[in-house]
């Protein structure tokens, strides 16, 4: 009797380990590689981070690992070789890679400005693009989508390269050189410009109209994840959208959060908010509904780059970009 007893419990214990063991292995999260074109604790990352600190892509069933490449053309052409499934750079980067055969689309566009800022030493009163003529720019590098934008701004103001001096100076290069004075300008994200100025650097901004309209950091995702992964890729962008609607409502309290998930930036709060007061202010803006790619923009985008060379051919626009993973109650809240 104890023995048929004993043994109705052990066969219930099992069975009830095996469906916990069932449970567990069903509820385990998805392990996606994300490719980011600049160290992942860089303020410009913030919607990312946010999104991963407050378990957002946990909720959509996947566990993102955040991997720096060298500038977002090179994330394109890991995405590209296969080696990630998605990625981050500017909403450009398609123009740039996909006549070289490089098969990957921006899948969202993280707000309606570009991310590309101009910044000049106050000191130089460089009040225009045709001022830089002759002076020393820093960039990240010579493979990051920022650098074109810089081209195609020169471009726009009727210089070319070689009428100034561009140094590749890394992610903290960039900023450090401009604060040291040992360049006149820098062309970079919105976390620079609050870097030079923590520095001790007074700084002036070449107004927007000047600068190419290029586009904000956007979600990249190859074709082959489009079509055989789009969970994962829908997963990640609604993620990220909610990590941006909370810097959009809360810029303060979302310095709060990637202060959090970044140590290094626990005692730097007031200038993380200025940061990303910044994003808010002239990236984030201007979006009817967030993450949505206007065509329209990244026509224009792509006739002035094949227009003034910087890509060697046309490509077909919906080639460029899918909202499909946009257009949903969620994104359009």
């Amino acid at each position: 009797m104890f023995s048929t007893h004993f043994k109705r419990v052990a066969h219930s214990a099992v069975a009830a380990l095996a469906l916990s063991l069932a449970v567990t292995a069903q509820a385990e999260p998805t392990k996606v590689t994300y490719l980011l074109p600049a160290p992942p604790s860089l303020p410009a990352f913030a919607p990312w981070i946010i999104a991963k600190e407050k378990g957002y892509y946990q909720a959509e069933g996947l566990d993102l690992t955040f991997i720096a490449a060298k500038g977002g053309v090179d994330v394109a052409k890991q995405i590209g070789a296969g080696n990630a499934l998605v990625g981050g750079a500017i909403g450009d980067t398609p123009i740039i890679v996909r006549p070289n055969g490089i098969p990957v689309r921006t899948v969202a566009v993280l707000g309606g400005g570009g991310v590309t800022m101009i910044a000049t030493n106050a000191s130089e009163n460089i009040r225009s693009i045709s001022q830089l003529k002759g002076k020393t720019l820093t960039v990240m590098s010579y493979s990051d989508t920022t650098y074109y934008a810089l081209l195609a701004s020169l471009r726009k103001a009727g210089l070319s390269k070689d009428d100034v001096d561009i140094q590749a100076a890394g992610p903290s290069g960039v900023w450090q050189l401009f604060s040291a004075n040992k360049a006149q300008a820098m062309a970079g994200v919105p976390d620079w410009v609050i870097n030079a100025e923590d520095a001790g650097l007074k700084y002036d901004l070449i107004p927007r109209e000047q600068v190419f309209e290029s586009m904000a950091q956007a979600i990249l995702a190859s074709d082959d994840a489009i079509e055989n992964h789009p969970q994962i890729v829908r997963g990640v962008v609604q993620a990220t959208l909610r990590g941006l609607q909370d810097i959009i409502d809360d810029p303060k309290a979302a310095a709060a959060t990637f202060a959090r998930a970044v140590p290094a930036y626990a005692d730097k709060q007031a200038s993380l908010e200025k940061t990303l007061r910044l994003y808010v202010e002239h990236v984030y803006a201007g979006q009817p509904v967030l993450g949505r790619i206007d065509p329209a923009r990244l026509d224009a985008v792509r006739a002035f780059y094949v227009s003034e060379r910087i890509v060697p051919r046309d490509t077909p626009l919906d080639e460029l970009y899918s909202n499909q993973f946009i257009e949903t109650p969620t994104a359009a809240k």
